[in-house]
Formats: structure tokens, sequence, C-alpha cells
């Protein structure tokens, strides 16, 4: 297998274990959380306090592994995170406390952190300019595929067990990698007297830091459907009036299909109109359109609600041109701390998001303050829109 197929082979399979571990603790958090002896009354705010623990975790490890892969390398990312957060989630398993449970979702929040950026840089710098879209698009698909994975594993099985597979699962993994190579690009930049790893050049123009900005506040929006609308849908669906009250595994799974369609559909949209900042407008405007429509109809029914959820899911496909513009905004010698950190603090917006969420419900209710929250994500997600310069066909070889 030539190198540049294993990197991106690798790099696939990771964001497929990288994304079942991050949304397994939605999946199994209303039962796992009623085992160790949390009351029902407590589930939401037990559940924030453990998602922000994960998130504070991946924002520490965003950090870390970004400068990390700059200064050291791609690889030393790709083996040192899913080493530490497969030991983190198998230990996750054994939990029968609070604390327990808040310092193993930390820690495997660190490890997390880094799996998704450094391979996308890696792949970003083997593969050709005209066929990275298409490569990103894969790694974006095959996460997706994680998910859905784990909102089977999720509801059929033990929530302890569902911690085990993915642990097992990238333990597996760190196994397979021991074929990838070094990006070359970063190789030839280790050998000049390049500052490499800085993350505070990120902030020292406007320009540069309104394009970070920029990527953050538009991803933000993904992490509003997985922190609030997928986490609290029990809660949410019971405030809409429900009876029969959807499924979390469920829910997630039409969500993560819907997904897996928008990111091929976006990936290949860009591709088509050479313009990735095109097929990020639509596709945020659908998102934006289908959330609408869910606070108005998702209620009517369980097959209404997974309906509503699957559309917004479809419109949150944008991941897969965002990354890559991430990938392509930076030079070699902070690519990697620019995108490990991007998509980090992109899931960091769920601890700010849940909060307000939180904050409101006592005066707009849980829906109420359900849709406020997504007012927020989506003006905040347009603005950046209109900042971000076009990519696509861009040369990566090049240092800030």
């Amino acid at each position: 297998m030539k190198k540049t197929q294993l990197a991106l082979l690798a790099a696939a399979l990771g964001y497929f274990v990288d994304l079942y571990d991050i949304l397994i603790f939605t999946i199994v958090r209303t039962k796992s959380l009623l085992s160790i002896g949390i009351t029902e009354q407590d589930l939401i705010s037990v559940g924030t306090f453990l998602l922000n623990t994960q998130m504070v975790g991946m924002l520490v490890g965003g950090l870390f592994w970004g400068i990390l892969g700059d200064k050291k390398g791609r690889l030393s990312v790709l083996f040192g995170s899913i080493l530490m957060y497969s030991v983190a989630n198998i230990a996750n398993g054994f939990v029968t406390s609070i604390e327990g449970y808040a310092t193993w979702r930390f820690l495997a929040g660190i490890g997390l952190a880094g799996e998704l950026g450094a391979g996308l840089t890696l792949v970003s710098e083997m593969i050709s300019k005209e066929k990275r879209g298409l490569g990103t698009t894969l790694i974006n698909l095959s996460g997706i595929f994680g998910a859905m994975t784990g909102a089977v594993v999720g509801g059929w099985f033990a929530w302890q067990t569902a911690y085990f597979v993915g642990g097992g699962m990238g333990l597996l993994l760190l196994v397979f990698r021991l074929g990838v190579v070094e990006s070359g690009m970063f190789e030839q930049v280790k050998q000049q007297n390049i500052r490499r790893g800085d993350f505070f050049s990120l902030f020292r123009s406007k320009k540069m830091t309104i394009k970070y900005l920029s990527i953050l506040f538009i991803g933000a929006a993904t992490w509003y459907l997985a922190a609030i609308l997928l986490t609290f849908t029990p809660e949410i669906s019971k405030g809409m009036g429900m009876e029969i009250l959807p499924q979390v595994p469920k829910v997630v799974l039409f969500g993560y299909t819907g997904f897996a369609l928008g990111n091929l559909s976006c990936g290949l949209l860009g591709q088509y109109l050479k313009s990735r900042k095109k097929a990020l407008m639509i596709f945020v405007s659908f998102m934006a359109m289908a959330t609408v429509f869910y606070f108005f109809f998702a209620g009517k029914s369980e097959t209404w609600y997974y309906g509503c959820i699957f559309l917004i899911g479809f419109g949150t496909g944008k991941n897969a041109s965002l990354f890559t513009i991430a990938a392509e905004q930076f030079g070699t010698n902070i690519r990697a701390t620019a995108t490990t950190s991007a998509t980090n603090f992109i899931r960091a917006f769920a601890i700010p998001y849940a909060l307000l969420f939180n904050y409101l419900q006592v005066y707009l209710g849980v829906v109420g303050s359900a849709a406020a929250v997504g007012f927020v994500a989506f003006g905040l997600a347009f603005w950046a829109m209109f900042q971000l310069e076009e990519t696509f066909g861009k040369e990566m070889d090049y240092v800030e």
C-alpha cells in the first residue's frame, strides 16, 4: 500500500474511533448515570457537568497535541493521543462514582483532542491539491460511521461494554499505525530554522485572528446539534409535549446518518463548484432552516422527530469542507497547531452552549432555551462565513 493511501486509511479509521468515543457519553448518558445512583431529576445537571469536563479535557488536549504536532511531528500525536483515549475509555467502563466518571472523561477528552487535527494535517500535506477535498471527505465520512456504530453498540449493549469496545478499537488501530510515515512537507520545514508550533502567532495580526475565529464559529454550529439537541433529547422532547419520547441511540443514528450523507454531499459539491466556501454557505443555510423546522414540527411524533434530526444532521455535513479549509488556511510551521486546536475549540463550544442552555431554562423553558442557543450558534456561523477566504486548490508548501 502506498504511503499516502496508508496515511489516509489510518486517519479515516482514527476518526471512526475518535467520534465513536466522543459521542458514546451522549449515547449512554442516561442509563450509565442512573446505574451509578444519579437521580432522574439530576440527569441534566450531572450530564452537563460531565460533558463539560470532557470538553475541557479536549480544550487542553487541543493545545497540547497541536503544538506537539508542529514541534515533534504529526505521527507523535497520532500515536500518543490514541493510546491515551483508548486506556481512558476502557477505565471509564469501571467507574462507580461521579468523581471517577469525571476523571476518565477529562483524560479521554485530552486524548481525543489530537486525533482529527493530526490526521487531517498529515493527509492534507501528503495528498495532491486536486484530490485534497476528497481525502478529507473520506476521513469525515469514516468518523460519522463511528458515531453510528456507537449508537448501535450503546443502544444494544450495557454502557460499560460500549466504553470497552471504544477503547479496544483504539488499541487495535494503534498497532495498525506502525506502518504510517511522517509528512515530507513537515520533514522539510523541520530542517529549517523556523519557529514551529507557536499558538499565539494565530493572534498577532487581525487577519490571522479573524481567519481562526471564523473557522471556530462555523464549526461550533455542529456542536449545537451534538451538545444540545442530541444530548438532551429526552428533556427537549418531553418539553415539546411528546408522550412517547424518542430513544437517544436512535436519534444519534438518524442524526449521523444525515451527517454522513451531508459530509459526502458537501465535499463533492465543493469539488464540483471548485469552491469550498460556497459549499459551506449552502450547507450552513440548510442546517439553519432545518433547525427552525425542527422546533415547529419535531414534537408531532417520533417519526417527525427522527426526520427533523436527520435533516439537521445533513446540514452539519459542512465539516468535510470546513476542516479542509482549516488545514489550508495556515503555513506548515503552525498548521497542526491551528488545525488541531481549532477542531477542539469547536468541540469546546459545547461548554458555553450547555451552560447557556441550562441558564436560560429558568426563563424560557427547555424548548425555548434550546432554540435561543441555536439562534446564537447560527448568528455566529453566518457572520464567520463572510470572513473566510477561498482556499480551493491552494498550495500548502509554505510557512507563516
